[in-house]
């Protein structure tokens, strides 16, 4: 498969899935408790899942979302976002470090 094609499926899954989740942001409070669940557990992991493999990767991606329900399910929602953030901090320095050892080798 092309790397073009993947993208746009990616890209298609991503904008499709955010649908649920505006309704359940901007749903009446009544009706979003009955889709709560999937929310939380089906379109947000699969959004986040096609955003960071779009981003950096499937293997990021798999680590990101693993690492997202994890924290989510063991201490919530602030922990699920700052293990998110810190995945990419230790993908920033990763990539710093590959580089420059590259960088190194080609001297």
């Amino acid at each position: 498969m092309k790397s073009a094609t993947k993208r746009s499926i990616l890209r298609w899954a991503h904008i499709i899935v955010t649908i649920p989740i505006f309704g359940y942001i901007y749903g009446p409070a009544a009706e979003v408790q009955e889709y709560a669940s999937a929310v939380r557990f089906v379109f947000v992991p699969v959004m986040v899942l096609s955003g960071l493999w779009m981003y950096a990767g499937i293997y990021f991606a798999i680590i990101g979302v693993a690492l997202l329900l994890g924290a989510y399910m063991l201490s919530g929602f602030g922990a699920a976002v700052l293990t998110i953030v810190g995945l990419f901090i230790v993908r920033a320095i990763w990539v710093a470090i590959s580089s420059r050892g590259v960088a190194t080798n080609q001297e």
